[in-house]
């Protein structure tokens, strides 16, 4: 039925929170006139989903634009650097079923992310090899169901599905016009959906 499986990242194929907390942490005690105490990870699981400049309006409130986005950028690097290495939590036997999902279907991943954080993610767990494509939001400046479609059209795929865990996703596969998975084990709450799946392996009883 379906010719490509569109992956979110966060809440979705991975939980990076703890280690993003503990990078973010660091640069923050650079900038203690922005911000004195540390983010917690409850936090930044609160910020999920979003584009990093919402995430950065939401966690630096009253903060300079250009201090804001120099502290970000700053903490993106680091976050990469980190999780390229360390690699962050993945969900159980994941990595089997993505290898099995391989086998008869193209696998992509759509991210609200920065430049590095897809490819962090391939690098600490090695799982390159079982993704087609990817795109993150910073890459084209453009909202995740718009990047839904540009993986969509430039795979020349017919049948996707776009699987996530938060409110945005389920409207980003709306907004493509494509069916959505709700991915129950992850960050968000949603109002609707196509498919569930409460564990990562539920998704070989769906494909």
């Amino acid at each position: 039925m379906f010719d490509g499986i569109i992956f979110d990242l966060d809440g979705t194929l991975w939980n990076a929170t703890k280690l993003i907390c503990k990078t973010w942490n660091i640069i923050l005690k650079d900038y203690e006139n922005v911000r004195k105490e540390p983010i917690t990870v409850k936090e930044l699981e609160g910020c999920m989903g979003l584009q990093l400049d919402k995430i950065g309006e939401r966690l630096f409130k009253n903060t300079d634009y250009a201090i804001r986005k120099e502290m970000m950028d700053k903490c993106c690097e680091l976050e990469c650097e980190y999780l390229s290495k360390e690699g962050g939590e993945l969900f159980p036997d994941e990595e089997n079923v993505l290898q099995e999902l391989s086998k008869k279907y193209k696998l992509f991943i759509v991210s609200n992310c920065q430049n590095g954080y897809i490819e962090s993610f391939y690098k600490g767990h090695n799982m390159a090899k079982y993704f087609t494509d990817q795109l993150c939001a910073e890459e084209t400046g453009l909202s995740k169901g718009e990047n839904n479609k540009i993986m969509i059209k430039r795979n020349n795929l017919k049948n996707a599905v776009y699987i996530g865990d938060t409110q945005g996703d389920r409207q980003s596969a709306l907004d493509a016009g494509i069916p959505f998975v709700y991915a129950e084990y992850g960050f968000g709450s949603v109002d609707g959906y196509d498919y569930k799946i409460e564990k990562f392996e539920d998704l070989l009883k769906i494909f």
